[in-house]
Protein backbone atom coordinates (compact mmCIF):
# COMPACT_ATOMS: atom_id res chain seq x y z
CA UNK A 1 0.00 0.00 0.00
CA UNK A 2 2.81 2.38 0.83
CA UNK A 3 4.36 1.66 -2.53
CA UNK A 4 1.07 2.42 -4.27
CA UNK A 5 0.67 5.64 -2.34
CA UNK A 6 4.15 6.72 -3.33
CA UNK A 7 3.55 5.97 -7.00
CA UNK A 8 3.27 9.10 -9.19
CA UNK A 9 -0.11 10.16 -10.53
CA UNK A 10 -0.49 9.24 -14.18
CA UNK A 11 -1.12 12.21 -16.47
CA UNK A 12 -1.68 12.39 -20.17
CA UNK A 13 1.71 13.03 -21.80
CA UNK A 14 2.06 16.22 -23.80
CA UNK A 15 3.10 14.16 -26.80
CA UNK A 16 -0.27 12.39 -26.67
CA UNK A 17 -2.11 15.71 -26.49
CA UNK A 18 -0.21 16.92 -29.55
CA UNK A 19 -0.87 13.65 -31.38
CA UNK A 20 -4.61 14.30 -30.98
CA UNK A 21 -4.62 18.09 -31.26
CA UNK A 22 -2.75 18.65 -34.51
CA UNK A 23 -4.66 16.05 -36.56
CA UNK A 24 -7.90 17.50 -35.20
CA UNK A 25 -6.84 21.01 -36.23
CA UNK A 26 -5.85 19.74 -39.68
CA UNK A 27 -9.15 17.96 -40.19
CA UNK A 28 -11.29 20.88 -39.02
CA UNK A 29 -9.46 23.44 -41.17
CA UNK A 30 -9.65 21.09 -44.16
CA UNK A 31 -13.40 20.64 -43.66
CA UNK A 32 -13.79 24.39 -43.18
CA UNK A 33 -12.12 25.04 -46.54
CA UNK A 34 -14.45 22.58 -48.29
CA UNK A 35 -17.61 23.54 -46.39
CA UNK A 36 -17.34 27.30 -45.77
CA UNK A 37 -19.34 27.41 -42.55
CA UNK A 38 -16.62 26.35 -40.11
CA UNK A 39 -14.82 29.39 -38.55
CA UNK A 40 -11.33 28.21 -39.46
CA UNK A 41 -9.67 31.48 -38.50
CA UNK A 42 -10.97 31.16 -34.94
CA UNK A 43 -9.72 27.56 -34.83
CA UNK A 44 -6.20 28.60 -35.81
CA UNK A 45 -6.18 31.49 -33.34
CA UNK A 46 -7.37 29.21 -30.52
CA UNK A 47 -4.72 26.61 -31.34
CA UNK A 48 -2.08 29.35 -31.33
CA UNK A 49 -3.20 30.49 -27.87
CA UNK A 50 -2.79 26.96 -26.50
CA UNK A 51 0.59 26.56 -28.21
CA UNK A 52 1.73 29.93 -26.85
CA UNK A 53 0.91 28.95 -23.26
CA UNK A 54 2.38 25.50 -23.69
CA UNK A 55 5.77 27.06 -24.48
CA UNK A 56 6.94 23.74 -25.94
CA UNK A 57 9.54 23.77 -28.71
CA UNK A 58 8.07 24.08 -32.18
CA UNK A 59 4.43 24.18 -30.96
CA UNK A 60 3.65 27.41 -32.79
CA UNK A 61 5.54 26.22 -35.86
CA UNK A 62 3.47 23.03 -35.91
CA UNK A 63 0.24 25.03 -35.67
CA UNK A 64 1.39 27.15 -38.62
CA UNK A 65 2.36 24.16 -40.78
CA UNK A 66 -0.80 22.23 -39.91
CA UNK A 67 -3.17 25.13 -40.55
CA UNK A 68 -1.58 26.37 -43.77
CA UNK A 69 -1.29 22.85 -45.24
CA UNK A 70 -4.91 22.00 -44.41
CA UNK A 71 -6.16 25.30 -45.84
CA UNK A 72 -4.11 24.83 -49.01
CA UNK A 73 -5.30 21.26 -49.60
CA UNK A 74 -8.91 22.21 -48.84
CA UNK A 75 -8.83 25.16 -51.26
CA UNK A 76 -7.18 23.01 -53.92
CA UNK A 77 -9.80 20.28 -53.55
CA UNK A 78 -12.65 22.81 -53.67
CA UNK A 79 -11.21 24.48 -56.77
CA UNK A 80 -10.76 21.12 -58.49
CA UNK A 81 -14.35 20.17 -57.67
CA UNK A 82 -15.50 23.57 -58.93
CA UNK A 83 -13.69 23.01 -62.25
CA UNK A 84 -15.42 19.67 -62.60
CA UNK A 85 -18.72 21.41 -61.96
CA UNK A 86 -17.97 24.01 -64.64
CA UNK A 87 -17.34 21.26 -67.18
CA UNK A 88 -20.42 19.18 -66.37
CA UNK A 89 -23.83 19.93 -67.87
CA UNK A 90 -25.67 20.06 -64.57
CA UNK A 91 -22.85 21.60 -62.54
CA UNK A 92 -22.09 20.25 -59.10
CA UNK A 93 -23.17 20.86 -55.53
CA UNK A 94 -19.70 22.21 -54.72
CA UNK A 95 -19.92 24.79 -57.50
CA UNK A 96 -23.42 25.73 -56.36
CA UNK A 97 -22.12 26.14 -52.82
CA UNK A 98 -19.46 28.55 -54.07
CA UNK A 99 -22.02 30.49 -56.13
CA UNK A 100 -24.42 30.69 -53.19
CA UNK A 101 -21.77 32.38 -51.05
CA UNK A 102 -20.52 34.74 -53.77
CA UNK A 103 -23.04 37.60 -54.17
CA UNK A 104 -23.21 39.16 -57.63
CA UNK A 105 -21.73 42.50 -56.56
CA UNK A 106 -18.81 40.80 -54.80
CA UNK A 107 -18.29 38.52 -57.79
CA UNK A 108 -18.18 41.47 -60.21
CA UNK A 109 -15.62 43.23 -58.01
CA UNK A 110 -13.55 40.05 -57.79
CA UNK A 111 -13.61 39.57 -61.57
CA UNK A 112 -12.53 43.16 -62.19
CA UNK A 113 -9.71 43.01 -59.66
CA UNK A 114 -8.60 39.60 -60.88
CA UNK A 115 -8.39 40.88 -64.45
CA UNK A 116 -6.37 43.91 -63.32
CA UNK A 117 -4.04 42.38 -60.74
CA UNK A 118 -4.04 38.62 -61.31
CA UNK A 119 -2.48 36.39 -58.66
CA UNK A 120 -2.07 39.22 -56.14
CA UNK A 121 -5.86 39.38 -55.71
CA UNK A 122 -5.94 35.67 -54.93
CA UNK A 123 -3.28 36.13 -52.25
CA UNK A 124 -5.21 38.96 -50.60
CA UNK A 125 -8.60 37.25 -50.88
CA UNK A 126 -7.89 34.83 -48.04
CA UNK A 127 -7.05 37.70 -45.70
CA UNK A 128 -10.34 39.48 -46.41
CA UNK A 129 -13.42 38.17 -44.57
CA UNK A 130 -15.77 36.54 -47.10
CA UNK A 131 -13.28 37.32 -49.86
CA UNK A 132 -12.04 33.82 -50.65
CA UNK A 133 -15.08 32.36 -52.42
CA UNK A 134 -15.89 35.28 -54.76
CA UNK A 135 -12.28 35.34 -55.96
CA UNK A 136 -12.21 31.55 -56.30
CA UNK A 137 -15.39 31.69 -58.38
CA UNK A 138 -13.86 34.48 -60.48
CA UNK A 139 -10.86 32.21 -61.10
CA UNK A 140 -13.22 29.42 -62.16
CA UNK A 141 -15.12 31.70 -64.53
CA UNK A 142 -11.82 32.92 -65.98
CA UNK A 143 -10.89 29.24 -66.42
CA UNK A 144 -7.62 29.45 -64.57
CA UNK A 145 -5.78 26.12 -64.74
CA UNK A 146 -5.16 24.38 -61.43
CA UNK A 147 -1.43 25.08 -61.67
CA UNK A 148 -1.98 28.85 -61.86
CA UNK A 149 -4.44 28.73 -58.98
CA UNK A 150 -1.90 26.82 -56.88
CA UNK A 151 0.78 29.49 -57.47
CA UNK A 152 -1.48 32.13 -55.98
CA UNK A 153 -3.19 30.05 -53.34
CA UNK A 154 -0.02 28.76 -51.66
CA UNK A 155 1.21 32.18 -50.47
CA UNK A 156 -2.41 33.08 -49.68
CA UNK A 157 -2.73 30.16 -47.25
CA UNK A 158 0.65 30.91 -45.68
CA UNK A 159 -0.29 34.55 -45.11
CA UNK A 160 -3.70 33.52 -43.74
CA UNK A 161 -2.16 31.09 -41.25
CA UNK A 162 0.37 33.68 -40.06
CA UNK A 163 -2.31 36.35 -39.62
CA UNK A 164 -4.66 34.27 -37.49
CA UNK A 165 -1.79 32.76 -35.56
CA UNK A 166 -0.62 36.26 -34.64
CA UNK A 167 -4.15 37.03 -33.43
CA UNK A 168 -3.93 33.96 -31.20
CA UNK A 169 -0.49 34.93 -29.89
CA UNK A 170 -1.82 38.39 -29.08
CA UNK A 171 -4.76 36.91 -27.19
CA UNK A 172 -2.50 34.46 -25.37
CA UNK A 173 -0.05 37.18 -24.33
CA UNK A 174 -2.78 39.34 -22.79
CA UNK A 175 -4.10 36.70 -20.37
CA UNK A 176 -2.49 34.23 -18.00
CA UNK A 177 -5.10 31.51 -18.43
CA UNK A 178 -5.27 29.79 -21.85
CA UNK A 179 -9.08 29.75 -21.89
CA UNK A 180 -9.17 33.53 -21.47
CA UNK A 181 -6.82 33.93 -24.42
CA UNK A 182 -8.97 31.56 -26.49
CA UNK A 183 -12.10 33.60 -25.75
CA UNK A 184 -10.28 36.82 -26.63
CA UNK A 185 -8.92 35.36 -29.87
CA UNK A 186 -12.34 34.05 -30.93
CA UNK A 187 -13.98 37.39 -30.12
CA UNK A 188 -11.36 39.23 -32.17
CA UNK A 189 -11.72 36.93 -35.19
CA UNK A 190 -15.52 37.23 -35.07
CA UNK A 191 -15.19 41.02 -34.90
CA UNK A 192 -12.84 41.07 -37.88
CA UNK A 193 -15.23 38.87 -39.86
CA UNK A 194 -18.23 41.05 -39.03
CA UNK A 195 -16.71 44.45 -39.83
CA UNK A 196 -16.89 44.22 -43.67
CA UNK A 197 -20.56 43.17 -43.60
CA UNK A 198 -21.47 46.01 -41.23
CA UNK A 199 -19.53 48.47 -43.38
CA UNK A 200 -21.35 47.37 -46.54
CA UNK A 201 -24.74 47.74 -44.81
CA UNK A 202 -23.83 51.23 -43.60
CA UNK A 203 -22.71 52.26 -47.08
CA UNK A 204 -25.90 50.83 -48.56
CA UNK A 205 -28.03 52.72 -46.05
CA UNK A 206 -26.13 55.95 -46.74
CA UNK A 207 -26.87 55.65 -50.44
Amino acid sequence: MAALAAAPVTVVPESTQQAVGYPSLFLLVLIGALVPVVPTGALVSSAAVVAFHRAAPFSLALVFVTASLAAFLGDLALYWLGRRGMKSKNGSRWLEAIRARAPEDRLEQAQTKLADHGVAVLVLSRLMPAGRLPVMLACLIARWPVRRFVRGNLPACLAWAVTYQLIGILGGSLFQEPWEGVVAAIALTVLISAVPGVWRRLRGAAR
